[in-house]
């Protein structure tokens, strides 16, 4: 984040099978780099980086607007259909050294569905996942993106309507996360605005976390 005329916020979506994690990635890139379809086995086998485009509008430093770019990390499942819960964890930890050991990771972000109540335990192995790799102030670098909230939202439900009627052990993850979650659609295409409202969440959470990184380290 040298350069004051852009900035770069590293991501990596985390989250069960699908959960929506690669769709998810692709709305905040903007594109379509993650394969993400309906299937009834995990479709993400290993770990791939993708890059947005320069993104105005959306910061200012030092009294000018700045270009935002995001990279995201789409990774496996966890628990997968096909790889054990060791071989995730160790593609994922290789991963974010390969592609965040010299910037810093900003946020991860756990991804659960908003049409799908969250029951006791069930998110247990993921959140395992992520205290594993960052450590134990894993809950000032994660934020919940609860995807699928259009069907909510058909459903009846605000999003305010939403959490007053949501588990207890959702409920208890958000607020461990200090209440950083953001609710996404699942359309099918990308639409500019919201993927700007969503980017200016994550930017907020970003700027509250004082723009601190994670998984940094000297390049030797």
């Amino acid at each position: 984040m040298a350069d004051s005329s852009e900035m770069t916020i590293n991501l990596v979506v985390l989250g069960k099978t699908q959960t929506g994690k690669s769709a998810a990635g692709n709305r905040l890139l903007g594109s379509s780099d993650f394969e993400s379809h309906l299937c009834p086995s995990s479709v993400t086998t290993c770990c791939s980086l993708g890059r947005s485009g320069r993104i105005s509008g959306l910061i200012r430093r030092k009294g000018c607007e700045s270009a935002l770019c995001v990279r995201v990390l789409d990774t496996p499942s966890y628990p997968h259909t096909a790889l054990s819960k060791e071989q995730v964890r160790d593609m994922v930890r290789a991963a974010l050294a390969h592609h965040f050991g010299e910037e810093g990771l900003h946020l991860a972000l756990l991804v659960l569905r908003a049409d799908l109540p969250l029951c006791p335990d069930e998110s247990d192995d993921t959140v395992q996942l992520i205290q594993e790799l960052l450590g134990p102030t894993w809950k000032d670098f994660t934020a919940v993106l609860l995807t699928h909230a259009d069907k909510a939202e058909e459903a009846g439900y605000s999003e305010e309507t939403y959490l007053r009627s949501a588990s207890s052990t959702l409920l208890s993850l958000l607020s461990s996360v200090q209440h950083k979650y953001v609710f996404l659609d699942n359309h099918n295409g990308i639409i500019k605005e919201e993927r700007n409202i969503v980017l200016t969440k994550l930017l907020n959470f970003i700027r509250k976390n004082s723009y601190q990184v994670l998984l940094k380290h000297s390049k030797e």
